[in-house]
């Protein structure tokens, strides 16, 4: 579930709002507080995979969108 806070700073890069709901997610899991993984190992075990997918799918996006962009292609 995103999180949106008044009081913080918005995240200019993109994606940003995923990105923290990812880290946040990481960081308040099991496997980082109770088995004392880094966030990194936890991610390549598979913990918040929904987010990680969205993450991806808004980089990808991002990615898609300025290719198109591209004026040295005639087409």
């Amino acid at each position: 579930m995103p999180k949106y806070y008044e009081d913080k700073e918005e995240d200019g890069r993109a994606c940003g709002g995923v990105r923290e709901d990812l880290r946040q997610c990481l960081l308040e899991s099991p496997c980082v507080l109770q088995e004392n993984k880094s966030p990194k190992q936890c991610l390549k075990e598979g913990h918040c995979r929904s987010l990680q997918m969205t993450f991806f799918a808004c980089k990808r996006s991002m990615v898609s969108l300025a290719s198109g962009l591209d004026v040295s292609n005639p087409f």
